[in-house]
């Protein structure tokens, strides 16, 4: 852990509310695109996930040349749920914009200054109206963008983050725009109590569909940026190679700029059934951020663990086969090589002989031969039983006979 090197980690359990490892944890940073945890929760908050969205020129013409991008055009309309992806997963400023627009759209409309009902944060249109001095109608002209980063800060002060200031819905940097490790993983706990959040950041690939501007299906193709969602087991042990206990890494949100570094904020669940949120921040070296943070999550895990040794959730990341392992550290059963209970000497088996494939061609009806009660296996007829093609015994011919008795072996 001595040799992660960051400005600030924090590895806090939602479970019983306590920082269980941090380093710096309350010290100011600059989060960047790890801010769009908070603009992901507020347009789920707000919006409707089928709704359809056009993008404004003031959204795309807001981002910086250098952005990372979803790669929407002005006017191109498509769902809040494609620039929720565009949000998460390619991290897209523009995507965030068009939201941060959406959201305050909605909430103006919905929530109008002289309505007796409030929005989900508990304030409507008044609020702003008074915060900017100026009209609603003034605020969807111009400062939709800058009303967002109000509700981004009342949210977050709600959420008991005291220490962190939002100037923008992307991240791109601003000395005023800040925060802490620590107040990171309360608003990564916040955005995972909503299911479509955990949806999102546990998505490894997302297919855009086709708009009025791109009109093909999968214009872009954009991969989760988590790299620990497609290998788990790298959380699994610690560098001493204690067992973490953890159960599954659900997802996180990376971000980086020149000013802030890299670094990432997840959520993983420990055996025990303790959730636990890890926000690393300022990691100098773009390509140590997937160790050096595995490395904070695995000791959180541990520490978590430690606190309370009760397994609730059966199976670890460590049943995850890992590319650098062992034959002895493989685990023992793999359901996704083989859906079977019962598997004897399930790795390292040598099978007594190649068997071909007994369906590799039609034959006539007359031409079946009926083996083991009600599996029919289709095998050229032959009068001399010699030439028949025997089930070879042991693992492989158990693995054989269950295939057949399926549908799909039948």
């Amino acid at each position: 852990l001595d040799e992660v090197n960051c400005v600030a980690y924090c590895a806090y359990d939602t479970t019983t509310e306590e920082i269980l490892i941090g380093s710096n944890a309350h010290d100011r940073v600059y989060p960047a695109s790890m801010t769009k945890i908070m603009t992901a929760a507020l347009a789920l908050d707000y919006l409707d996930t089928s709704a359809t969205i056009t993008a404004s020129a003031n959204a795309i013409n807001s981002i910086s040349a250098d952005s990372t991008v979803m790669g929407v055009c002005i006017g191109e309309t498509t769902t809040v749920s494609e620039y929720l992806y565009g949000l998460m997963l390619p991290s897209g400023n523009d995507a965030a914009n068009v939201l941060a627009e959406a959201v305050i759209e909605a909430l103006l409309k919905n929530y109008p200054s002289d309505s007796l009902t409030a929005g989900p944060d508990g304030i409507n249109a008044k609020y702003f109206e008074d915060a900017l001095g100026m009209t609603s109608q003034e605020i969807l002209n111009e400062f939709k963008l800058t009303a967002f980063a109000l509700l981004m800060n009342y949210r977050a002060q709600a959420i008991g983050c005291d220490n962190t200031h939002f100037v923008n819905a992307h991240g791109l940097h601003d000395d005023e725009h800040y925060t802490t490790a620590s107040d990171l993983t309360k608003i990564m706990a916040m955005a995972c109590e909503n299911p479509d959040f955990c949806k999102l950041i546990h998505t490894p690939t997302h297919y855009f569909a086709g708009t009025n501007v791109h009109k093909e299906d999968g214009w872009s193709i954009v991969n989760n940026s988590n790299k620990i969602l497609a290998d788990p087991w790298l959380i699994a042990k610690t560098s001493e190679g204690y067992d973490t206990h953890a159960v599954c890494m659900v997802g996180g949100k990376t971000g980086t700029t020149s000013m802030a570094g890299t670094g990432m904020t997840t959520y993983s669940v420990n055996e025990n059934g303790h959730e636990l949120f890890v926000s690393v921040c300022g990691i100098d070296e773009y390509a140590n951020q997937t160790r050096y943070v595995a490395s904070v999550v695995a000791y959180g895990q541990y520490a978590c663990w430690e606190s309370d040794p009760v397994t609730v959730l059966p199976g670890t990341t460590s049943d995850y086969r890992n590319y650098n392992t062992t034959a002895a550290e493989l685990p023992q059963y793999d359901p996704l090589v083989a859906p079977f209970d019962e598997l004897p000497d399930y790795y390292g088996f040598e099978p007594e002989e190649t068997i071909d494939d007994p369906v590799d061609e039609a034959v006539p009806d007359d031409n079946v031969a009926t083996t083991d009660g009600d599996v029919d296996v289709a095998v050229p007829a032959t009068d001399d039983s010699e030439d028949e093609e025997e089930v070879p015994s042991g693992f492989m011919g158990k693995l054989q006979q269950k295939f057949y008795a399926t549908e799909l072996g039948k």
